[in-house]
Parts: C-alpha cells; structure tokens; sequence
C-alpha cells in the first residue's frame, strides 16, 4: 500500500504481479480521491512489473472465489451438464470480449480503473450508475458471505456436536444466528475498520489455495463417492427453455473479474490489447475448467437434489469436506473486509465528488465517516444475512449486476469509444465494433432485468 501521501491506493507500481489483500483493494479504488495527475504518476513511474503470466495469475484469482459453491445448483437449474456447459462456453465469449474491450477503451482514455474508464469514455450518468453498481454489487456479495459462513460453521458444530437431534432443541450457542453474529463481530468488524488492509496478504494467499482445494475436493468425490452419496435425479435437458437462464447469474457472479481488470491491465510490463487478449483468455480458460469441473462433478453425485451450497449436501462428519468448510470460512473471513473496503471506498469517493471536498481538506473528518460507513455496512449486511436462508437467493439478484459490468459497460465504452473517432468514412470494421457494443448492452440489459425481474418476484417472494 502507498503511504505518505494523501491519496487512497494511488500508487499502482506497488503491487507487482502478486494477488494479496492489498492488490485486491486497489482494484477498485475509487478517481475521486485520487490527487496525483495522471501524466506525472506516468512519467515517474514508467510500466508497469507485471509479466503475462503474473497477470493471468491475478485475473484467475478475481475471478475464482466462494460463488464456486454455487454452480452445482446452476447446472442442475441450467437442465444438465450439457446445457450447464453450452451456456457457459455462449457467454464466456462475451466475457473475454469484455475484457478486451475494457483495455482497449482503458488505453485510449489514460484511465487506470474500471470506474475511471466509465467516467472518462461515457460521461457522467454511466458513471455515477457504474460505481454506485458496484458498491451495491459489493454490499450484496458481503451478504453472500456471511451467508456462506453460516452455512459452514451449521455444518462443522454439526459434526462436533454428539447430542442426537432427538433429544430435543438445539443449544443456544448452535443456534445459526449467533454463530454468524459471533463469527461477524469478532473477526470480520476488526478486519474492516483499518483505513488500509495490506496486512491480510498471508492469509489471502490462503484462501486462494482454499478454493483450489474445495474444487479438487468435489472432483474425488465424485470419482470415488461415499456409498451413503447418491444421487436423487439427474436431469439432462431443461424443464423449459427459459429455465436456463436461472444459471445467467451464478455464471455471471462467477466470472466476474472486470471491474478489477483494468488496474491489472495497466500494471503490465507491456500494457497492450493484443498480449492482453492471450491474457485474459488464458486466465478464463483456467476459470472455465474449474468452475466447470466443480459445477459437472457437484451435480452429478447429488443430481437434482444439491444444495445452492453444495457442501451442505455433503454429510457433516466427512473429513475432507469439513476441511474444506474450514477453508471457505476463511477465504470468506479475508474477502469480505476487501470487498467492504472497495466498496467503502466508492461511496467515500461519491461523497467527495458531490461535496467537492479534497482528501487534504477532509482528513480530520475521515476517520469518524469510515467508521460510521464500517459500522453501518456491517450491520445491515448482517442483519440481512441472518434473515435470507441461502447464498442463491442474493446471487441472483447481485448476477444481474455483474452482467452489467460484463456486458453493459464495456458495451458502452465501445459505442463511445467508436463514435469519438473522426473518420471521414466509416469502414466495416467500425460498424463490426459498433454493432457488436450495441448488441453486448443489449445481451446485458436482457440479462439483469430478466435475472432481477426473476429474484424479486420468484426467489425473494418464495
């Protein structure tokens, strides 16, 4: 993290090719309470460190996380590994495309941030829409995660508890909305209250490693299941052509590693479209592989009947798995004081803009408005999760927003982008690239008010 200077996360040349806790946060950093010029930051800097494979690395790392849990479930509302599959290979396309797209339109502006990039190509409205998406994006993926700590901590006091179910209600210290609430104030609220949270690498780095195991966990047990695992129903087509698109946001949730692309773009030793299109096709290829293998094999040994978690379909005494709650609980005790500060961070941005104050004019008063903002984004959080009973509902609703980040804003940069170019004729090439921007917000704008439309008036009502 840079220090001594009176700008948030302003130093890009820190983070170098690793995927720590403090390279997270700057990911979304929000313009408005940047304070050095872009040209001289250029100048004194110079490019970036970051190799290609570094940055594959990092994009790999964005975009793998705990919304994993949730592809079983999306396969087997998709109808099937084949539809599952089919889908996902349709949207990944556009998902790279984006990616491109957003290093393209990064370049052209001199802009260093996803938001940044938005403000500075479509103007204002997009970009006071874009960060305001992301800090609800973010607020509704800390609800997913104290959702998913709960979903865990039921199951490992499950196992270490001998009292047979029978013998009458449960003690109040099992009770799932204490363990959450212990769980939330004790490690999560300490984490999110610092100003800054490089201190987290090591155990960011942990839960990396996390994620790969739960992964490779769900494939052996489906190589070699337990005899007590089998499944209820397997289907293999969908029960309308409609309920595929149930499967839209937990992909979209899952993929999702545009807003954090851009910096990752610009900290490249050679920060150019063409090397970054081998980049970010590599790094979804992996994340293709790994969700696909954690959606097919999950399904498949549970069939029709997995959970939205699938680890709450496996049985509470099994070791590997528990280990793998154990992982979870703590890739989710990192991640969720790294999304809280991103979004933390746009709101603080936001509020500097609309009050057109400096972070030299405000510093006495920083400090009281970030623990009120701490305070209030954990307990609304909080209060949310003990209330909604699974991560799948709060995916699709927050999948329709992720779909805007991966289809709507790039789309619009694009459009904008083009239409700023002067050209005394207008060749197929351009139309090619106009037409695909306008068809990508089309796509995304279907996507959230289909998956929106679909959370509030089936999932949230159910």
């Amino acid at each position: 993290m840079a220090q001594g200077t009176g700008s948030i996360n302003s130093d890009y040349k820190d983070w170098e090719w690793s995927a720590d806790a403090g390279e997270r946060a700057r990911l979304l950093q929000s313009p408005s309470v940047e304070t050095l010029p872009k040209s001289g930051e250029s100048q004194g800097n110079g490019l970036g460190a970051t190799s290609a494979l570094g940055a594959v690395f990092i994009v790999v790392n964005a975009a793998l996380g705990a919304g994993l849990l949730n592809f079983p479930a999306a396969f087997s509302m998709a109808g099937g590994v084949a539809a599952g599959i089919t889908l996902q290979m349709c949207l990944l396309i556009f998902i790279i495309g984006g990616l491109v797209i957003l290093a393209y339109c990064s370049q052209a502006s001199n802009e260093r941030t996803y938001q940044e990039v938005v403000w500075a190509v479509c103007g204002k409205v997009p970009g006071v829409l874009c960060e305001v998406a992301i800090a609800v994006y973010t607020f509704g993926t800390c609800i997913a995660f104290l959702i998913i700590i709960g979903d865990q901590e039921d199951k490992i006091i499950a196992a270490l508890v001998t009292e047979p179910e029978e013998a009458g209600s449960s003690r109040w210290y099992t009770d799932r909305k204490f363990t959450i609430s212990i769980t939330a104030f004790l490690l999560i609220l300490p984490l999110s209250i610092p100003k800054e949270i490089g201190f987290q690498k090591y155990a960011s780095s942990l839960s990396v490693i996390g994620t790969w195991y739960v992964t490779a966990v769900i494939i052996i047990k489906y190589i070699w299941p337990d005899k007590e695992l089998t499944p209820v129903e397997i289907p293999t087509s969908p029960s309308t052509w409609t309920a595929v698109f149930n499967a839209v946001p937990t992909i979209c949730f899952g993929f999702q590693c545009h807003v954090s692309s851009v910096p990752v773009f610009n900290s490249m030793k050679q920060p150019e479209v063409k090397p970054w299109g081998a980049v970010v096709t590599a790094a979804m290829v992996i994340a293709l592989f790994v969700y696909t293998g954690t959606g097919v094999c999950g399904f498949l040994t549970f069939g029709a009947g997995v959970e939205q978690d699938v680890l709450l379909s496996y049985p509470s005494n099994d070791i590997p798995v528990a280990l793998a709650r154990a992982f979870i609980i703590l890739c989710v005790l990192t991640s969720y004081p790294i999304l809280h500060f991103c979004g933390r961070a746009v709101l603080e941005g936001l509020w500097l803009r609309y009050t057109g104050v400096t972070v030299e004019e405000d510093v006495v008063r920083e400090r009281r408005r970030r623990l009120l903002q701490t305070i209030s984004w954990f307990l609304l959080t909080l209060l949310l999760a003990l209330f909604i009973p699974d991560i799948g509902k709060v995916i699709s609703v927050i999948g329709g927003l992720a779909a805007c980040f991966i289809f709507v804003f790039p789309g619009l940069c694009l459009i904008q982008a083009k239409l700023s170019e002067i050209q005394e004729t207008r060749a197929i090439s351009w139309w090619a690239q106009v037409s695909y921007g306008v068809f990508m917000v089309t796509l995304g704008a279907f996507i959230f008010g289909q998956t929106t439309a679909n959370a509030i008036f089936v999932d949230l009502t159910a």
